[in-house]
């Protein structure tokens, strides 16, 4: 079967495989595959702990599940910063934005 398994280790940059396993391999044996688990040390550690995450296609993924035909397995690092607040500092960084003022519409 064929799988992708996706990472960015570090954000603007994703390391993607392209693997061809035996029908009911499991995530960790992608990772394997893949050479993530070699490449990126304590990887494999911040897994098992629960820092990072794995999921297919955008859903949460247990790595020990069997992957299906076509599955991207994807890593997905923690986030930095909340996303509500990145988008309130660059609110305010803009200045705030300008309100239009309009007329109502005259009729008659």
């Amino acid at each position: 079967m064929h799988v992708q398994v996706a990472f960015s280790p570090r954000p603007r940059e994703v390391e993607l495989a392209s693997l061809t396993l035996p029908a009911g391999a499991d995530g960790w044996q992608a990772l394997a595959a893949s050479g993530l688990l070699e490449r990126h040390a304590g990887l494999q550690a911040a897994l098992q702990s629960g820092a990072w995450l794995a999921g297919c296609r955008g859903r949460r993924l247990s790595l020990g599940e069997a992957l299906e035909d076509g599955a991207r397995l994807e890593i997905y690092r923690p986030l930095q910063v909340d996303p509500k607040e990145a988008r309130r500092v660059r609110y305010r960084a803009q200045g705030g934005r300008q309100r239009l003022h309009r007329r109502p519409l005259e009729t008659g």
